[in-house]
């Protein structure tokens, strides 16, 4: 096999496991709406980082020790955790009031809004064409919500909140990127979403109504674990440029698992805004390339 073959090959390996990746996460934020209908939602995102946390002690700890909690920043680590478990805090609390795909693909704005905050507070500059991109995006989300649709309530406001908090998380790993090693900083976020939640659970807590539950929320722990690990791989193979677009496959999965699951599929303006906020999504993406 040619340097040129064997280079692809490695790419074709990353998309694949990002795919796998993205779709994982599908998966566990439809165990998480399925369990907000029997729970309250502080509780199922306690559960979530609480068994990604046992996951990895378990199968992590022997090999890591210490090292799953050495970091040269703690102060940006926990900043960093604490940001992430308030997106999933706000995310899980809008997949349990509106149809998972919509909300998915609000928080798909993400990205753009990244690239709002990188200007601000990165100095970073951007072109013209890039913020047509960004207001695209938002019109997308606009059509999603509109007034007059079944969509359009306060509850739209959670996945945006979403996206806003999960912009602040990536600008918060980039500052980190090359601080601690990836295995320190995916079990710190998992730790601090941990103890914070652990701080609000009890003024939630419901006890289970059936042994099923246990295994459910034991798996979004697992499903956690194995999607960041799939996606540090993928990164590893491939790079971000080449993976970026394929993101965008969580969203053909959860409009799969929203139908199976719950019989919910979108309505011609939805898809319209979902189009919209991926196509402004894939214009960042081969701006950045380029």
């Amino acid at each position: 096999m040619t340097p040129g073959h064997a280079e692809q090959a490695q790419h074709l390996r990353g998309i694949a496991l990002m795919i796998a990746a993205v779709s994982t996460f599908a998966v566990m934020d439809t165990i998480a709406k399925w369990l907000s209908q029997s729970y309250p939602v502080p509780a199922v995102v306690w559960a979530r980082y609480m068994s990604q946390v046992l996951v990895m002690v378990v199968l992590l700890g022997p090999r890591y020790r210490a090292g799953l909690v050495r970091t040269r920043r703690p102060g940006l680590q926990i900043l960093r955790g604490f940001v992430l478990v308030s997106s999933t805090m706000l995310f899980f609390s809008a997949i349990s009031l509106m149809p998972i795909a919509e909300a998915s693909a609000i928080t798909f704005i993400s990205p753009l809004i990244l690239t709002a905050m990188s200007v601000v507070l990165l100095k970073e500059p951007v072109k013209p064409s890039t913020w047509i991109a960004v207001a695209t995006g938002f019109a997308g989300v606009l059509v999603i919500i509109r007034p007059g649709s079944g969509i359009f309530s306060t509850a739209a406001a959670l996945p945006i909140a979403t996206a806003l908090f999960f912009a602040a998380y990536q600008l918060l790993t980039r500052k980190l990127a090359g601080v601690d090693s990836t295995i320190a900083t995916l079990f710190i976020s998992a730790l601090v979403g941990a103890v914070v939640m652990c701080l609000v659970v009890p003024f939630f807590w419901r006890p289970l109504a059936s042994p099923w539950h246990a295994v459910l929320l034991l798996a979004m722990g697992v499903l956690a674990t194995a999607g960041h690990f799939m996606l540090i791989r993928a990164f590893e193979k491939a790079p971000a440029s080449t993976l970026a677009p394929f993101v965008y496959a969580q969203l053909a999965a959860v409009l799969i698992l929203g139908y199976v699951v719950f019989g919910t599929f979108p309505d011609v303006w939805s898809l319209v805004g979902m189009g919209l906020i991926v196509a402004s999504g894939a214009y960042n993406v081969l701006r950045q390339r380029r």
